[in-house]
């Protein structure tokens, strides 16, 4: 009996000792592919993100003139329409549109 006993002691041994190291093997094979796995995530986003970003725009048209070169702008503007409503061309009320679109824009 003690023969017996000595040989399911050894079994166990041999079998725990062996689900032991399939474990660890399991968990460092597990770990690895998560990092591969990760590391191609990140390379897959960063390449995403690369192809998603946003469209690089024009650049903003530059400063508006000086207030006084705009109010001479302005005030031509307003004798070119003068002219054309002595000369009958523009009607008053179409005077008046064109006058506020100058002065406000």
């Amino acid at each position: 009996m003690p023969g017996l006993i000595r040989g399911v002691a050894r079994t166990a041994v041999v079998a725990g000792t062996a689900t032991a190291v399939s474990n660890r093997v399991s968990r460092r094979q597990a770990g690895r592919w998560a990092a591969q796995e990760q590391q191609a995530y990140d390379e897959q986003g960063y390449q995403q993100q690369q192809a998603y970003q946003e469209p690089a725009y024009a650049p903003p048209p530059a400063a508006a003139p000086a207030a006084d070169v705009d109010m001479d702008t302005k005030l031509e503007q307003l004798r070119q329409l003068g002219e054309l409503k002595q000369q009958g061309v523009l009607s008053e009320a179409e005077f008046e549109v064109q006058k506020d679109r100058i002065l406000h824009g």
